[in-house]
């Protein structure tokens, strides 16, 4: 292969995973810990996303997926109460 056709993939492939980086991070706004009591267990995880919500329903599922097994007791345990919810403010950038 010519060395400028090598080139132009190699920057390309860089220009590539530098997106990729850059999109994933910039989703990630707010990150929450959640701790749920279900069935006698206590789990408490830590979520992320572009919203607080998002960041919350993401720790609830990350805990309820440790503690529930099948589909009802995962409904169960994303409709149980949050004991600690902890959304920290968010950083100035």
């Amino acid at each position: 292969m010519k060395r400028s056709i090598v080139l132009l993939v190699v920057l390309g492939a860089a220009l590539l995973l530098g997106y990729l980086i850059w999109g994933s991070t910039s989703l990630v706004q707010t990150e929450c810990e959640v701790c749920i009591e279900f069935r006698g267990q206590q789990q408490c995880r830590r979520g992320s996303g572009p919203t607080e919500e998002d960041a919350q329903r993401a720790a609830r599922k990350a805990a309820c997926g440790v503690m529930a097994a099948g589909m009802d007791a995962s409904i169960a345990c994303d409709n149980t109460p949050a004991k600690i919810t902890r959304c920290p403010a968010p950083s100035a950038r």
